[in-house]
C-alpha cells in the first residue's frame, strides 16, 4: 500500500500516533536548557482518546514556552498543533495527520543532498513511486509506511506505541545528523 492509502485506512489512534511521530522527527536539536521532548504529553495521550485534549494543550504550552529562536519548521509544528482537533473523532484528524506527514517529508527534502522537483516528487513518493527521491526522503517515506503498518498491526497496546516511538526516534537521529552535516558543509559564508 502507498503512504496515502495507509493514511486513508488508518484508525483514529493510528492517525494520532503517526502525526505525532512525524512532528517529533521534525523537531530540531533542543537548545541548552530546553525541553528535550516537548511532545511527550502527546505520546502519553496517544493510547486513550479521553486524555488527548489535555495532552494536546500541554504540548502546545511546552512549545509556546520555548525561549529559543524559532526555525521555520518549529513555527510550522506549532501551527499544526494549533490546528490539531481536540476531539480525536473529528473529521479533521485525517487531514491533520496528512499535513504532519507532508511536513516531515518537506523537512527531509530540505536536508537531502539531491532535492528534486518538490511538489511533484513528494506527491509521487506518497503515492508509492519514490523514483528520483534522495535517500532522506525515500527513508522517511519508508519510515512513515512502517509506522502506519505497525500501528495497524499492534491493536491498542502500549507495546505498539513504544515501537513507533523507537522508529521515530531513529528517524529523528538520522535527520539531525544530516542537518548537522549540512550545516558543517556550509560553514561561515557558505551556501
Amino acid at each position: 500500500m502507498s503512504l496515502l492509502d495507509l493514511i486513508a485506512a488508518a484508525d483514529e489512534r493510528g492517525l494520532v500516533a503517526s502525526g505525532i511521530a512525524c512532528l517529533d522527527r521534525c523537531l530540531p536539536q533542543p537548545g541548552e536548557g530546553a525541553d528535550p521532548d516537548p511532545l511527550r504529553p502527546l505520546w502519553a495521550g496517544c493510547a486513550g482518546g479521553e486524555a488527548w485534549p489535555d495532552r494536546l494543550a500541554q504540548a502546545r504550552q511546552a512549545l509556546d514556552g520555548a525561549e529559543e529562536a524559532q526555525t521555520q519548521t518549529q513555527t510550522r509544528i506549532r501551527q499544526l498543533l494549533a490546528h490539531a482537533p481536540a476531539d480525536r473523532a473529528a473529521p479533521g484528524l485525517r487531514e491533520w495527520a496528512d499535513a504532519c506527514s507532508l511536513l516531515a517529508l518537506e523537512v527531509h527534502l530540505g536536508q537531502d543532498a539531491t532535492p528534486g522537483a518538490r511538489v511533484d516528487l513528494l506527491r509521487r513518493c506518497r503515492e508509492g513511486d519514490p523514483a528520483g527521491a534522495g535517500p532522506l526522503v525515500a527513508g522517511e517515506v519508508r519510515r512513515q509506511i512502517r509506522i502506519l503498518e505497525m500501528l495497524a498491526d499492534s491493536g491498542t497496546g502500549a507495546a505498539g506505541l513504544r515501537q513507533v516511538r523507537d522508529a521515530s526516534a531513529e528517524g529523528q537521529r538520522v535527520l539531525r545528523a544530516a542537518t548537522a552535516r549540512r550545516a558543517r558543509g556550509r560553514g561561515p559564508g557558505g551556501e
